[in-house]
């Protein structure tokens, strides 16, 4: 069996009570099913702009992202291709200065990523009015490729009586139902990893003991960021949830049992030329989310993981010491947004 991952971005836009809801065509990823806009992360690239990319592709809309909601993981298996696919699934809530719809008319202009010449949906072409069903202020129609094949503002009742994959069902509070075997379609060929490049998703933590002290741990030598001190956290396993993952790694790197208590938003790291344990320059792609964790009961800070892990060693420092440490870039962005 094949282990493979991926990070997707999607997300939760709503109008007037209504919610943007688009129907997977036969190309798409769950032919048939509902869902919410948004597709894989590419390669460096921020989840944010993922997420707004896919807005302008599959809907024509032109979006901002207001904030993160939620990161979830799930696993796909096809026993066809021997392959078990993991995806860190993060949902945004979105807006748009344009009200329903108002952007994907022709004389507004396009989005990038849905100018007429990217192809037309059937029946959506300027000249020939708009398909029956698709006038903005009713629905829109997929300007994108294949994977979607409808797209409409839907009450949370009419979303209910759709079939809907199980994410958007868990990301708008409704019942989860399994999906029947051969339901998620796989790529064809599914393409193997670059040789060159990684893909890394991580769970990192703004950690606090009822004192106000924060907790640190320095990168160990050999790794990218060597001597600087960095939030607790770490890559995921495959299959495991994000926040799952963040304790565990707590109790490795610092010794402490901790409890999640917010999701702080997301943090995308690209680094082209990263030189770590495999001795060669590698095309580092890291996009991690941060979460504010409380420790009730804290104790002294002792690294716990195997001789050999990425941390060297754990400390509790007020937050005065702390800024006067050398940082990671996410270390300083988390602690610099906790003194607001």
């Amino acid at each position: 069996m094949q282990f493979t991952r991926r990070v997707g971005a999607y997300g939760l836009l709503r109008d007037s009570g209504r919610i943007l809801m688009l129907r997977d065509g036969a190309e798409g990823e769950y032919p048939g099913f509902w869902r919410l806009p948004g597709s894989a992360v590419g390669h460096a690239e921020h989840p944010e702009r993922t997420v707004i990319r896919a807005a302008a592709a599959q809907a024509g809309l032109t979006v901002t992202v207001t904030r993160l909601v939620a990161v979830v993981a799930d696993v796909t298996t096809s026993a066809e291709q021997g392959l078990a696919l993991h995806t860190d699934r993060l949902l945004f809530e979105l807006s748009t200065s344009h009200g329903r719809a108002e952007s994907a008319r022709p004389e507004n202009g396009w989005a990038e990523g849905a100018r007429p010449e990217n192809g037309w949906a059937e029946g959506a072409r300027p000249e020939n009015g708009w398909a029956e069903g698709a006038r903005p202020e009713a629905a829109l129609r997929d300007v994108g490729a294949g994977s979607v094949d409808e797209a409409r503002w839907l009450s949370l009742e009419e979303v209910e009586r759709l079939p809907l994959t199980p994410f958007t069902s868990e990301a708008l509070g409704l019942p989860v139902t399994p999906l029947p075997p051969g339901t998620h379609r796989f790529a064809e060929p599914f393409s193997p990893p670059h040789p060159d490049r990684r893909l890394r998703f991580g769970a990192y933590g703004l950690v606090t003991d009822p004192a106000g002290r924060i907790l640190l741990t320095q990168i160990a030598a050999g790794y990218p960021g060597a001597g600087l001190w960095h939030l607790p956290g770490g890559g995921t396993d495959h299959g495991e949830q994000p926040a799952t993952g963040l304790l565990r790694e707590l109790v490795e790197e610092g010794g402490q049992v901790g409890r999640v208590v917010e999701l702080l938003g997301v943090n995308n790291l690209h680094n082209p030329a990263a030189v770590g344990p495999e001795g060669r320059p590698l095309d580092w792609h890291g996009v991690r989310v941060i979460y504010r964790v409380v420790v009730d009961v804290p104790t002294d800070a002792v690294v716990t993981e195997s001789v050999g892990g990425s941390t060297a060693r754990a400390g509790w420092f007020s937050r005065a010491e702390a800024v006067d440490l050398p940082l990671s870039d996410i270390a300083a962005l988390a602690i610099g947004q906790s003194g607001r």
